[in-house]
Parts: C-alpha cells; sequence; structure tokens
C-alpha cells in the first residue's frame, strides 16, 4: 500500500479500481490526452474500444510496482474531495530501471498549480523516502503544460528521448 499525502489543498491517495471510471472519464476529453498517442488510439482511433480502454486502466491500476512507486490519485482537500487527476511514480515503461514521474489532471483543473503541487510531493518522497537516485519525465515536444510543470519542480532538460520519433523530450533530476 502507498502512503498517503496532504498538502493544504491535495489529497494524494494510493489509486485504487474505485478511481477507473473517473481516470476513464478524464482520459475522453481529447485536450487531456492529446499527447499521449495510445490513450488516444483507444478512445478515438479507428479500433476505438471503451473495453480495451478499460483494460487499459485496470492494468495499470492493478499493476504491482516496485515497493513505493505506483500511481496516487490527487484529490481536492475540500469538503467532497472531488477527483481532480493523478500523479504517478513508476519504473519507465513498466520496466525501469528508470523510474518516471507524471501526471495528468482533468482539464478544469490546469493552471492553478495542481500539478506542480501532487509532483512535488511525490518526488521528495522519492528522494527522501524510497532515497531514489533520479527521475526522470518523458514528455511530448508540444506538450507546454507537462513542460512548465516538470521546470517548475527541478527537472532539467535532458534531450530528445531515444523513442525514434523525436517527439519526446527528456526531463531528469538526480
Amino acid at each position: 500500500m502507498l502512503q498517503s499525502f496532504e498538502s493544504e489543498r491535495l489529497i494524494l491517495r494510493e489509486r485504487t479500481l474505485e478511481d477507473i471510471e473517473k481516470c476513464i472519464e478524464m482520459d475522453h476529453d481529447l485536450e487531456v490526452v492529446k499527447y499521449i498517442p495510445e490513450i488516444v488510439e483507444l478512445i478515438n482511433g479507428p479500433h476505438a474500444s471503451y473495453k480495451k480502454h478499460r483494460e487499459f486502466v485496470r492494468k495499470r491500476i492493478e499493476t504491482v510496482y516496485p515497493n513505493g512507486l505506483g500511481y496516487w490519485t490527487i484529490e481536492l482537500k475540500d469538503h467532497i474531495r472531488e477527483f481532480i487527476g493523478w500523479v504517478m511514480l513508476i519504473p519507465i515503461d513498466n520496466i525501469g530501471p528508470e523510474t518516471e514521474i507524471g501526471w495528468r489532471l482533468k482539464r478544469n483543473h490546469w493552471g492553478k498549480g495542481y500539478a506542480t503541487e501532487a509532483a512535488r510531493i511525490i518526488l521528495q518522497y522519492a528522494f527522501d523516502t524510497i532515497e531514489l537516485d533520479k527521475i526522470v519525465a518523458d514528455i511530448h515536444y508540444l506538450n507546454r503544460g507537462s513542460i512548465r510543470v516538470a521546470e517548475k519542480i527541478g527537472l532539467k532538460f535532458e534531450g530528445l528521448n531515444d523513442d525514434n520519433t523525436n517527439h519526446y523530450v527528456r526531463y531528469s533530476i538526480y
């Protein structure tokens, strides 16, 4: 079980199957997943399938990650604890050896500092508690919002990711 966290505005708790419908709903906003081709394909491609998308999200939720790694649901710390997205700290491409930080928020919560706030908490946890040496974030080069979050939490541009598309840039912190 992952450790939970609270900030002045947010609650971060382990993502569970109870979050699956909210995650799927968030993914169906094409602006939210614009830079994630595998999700766009699942929800809007020629072979789009709600069932396949649901299985994709379910698998991510049910995967057993190395100790201390996984996905956290981000909720607003208000009377209804509204789901606003998630933040992750997982082995890159689910296999490692590097560890990746990432985030996804519902569009109506963009630009309010929530992604930065949640990512900062998880980054501090990664270094202080899990004692990781390096964290990376592979971000589509056009995704200015995520690049800004990465920079705000201290990640530095490392170069193009070697995914053979030249669409992703790597940010990292040691």
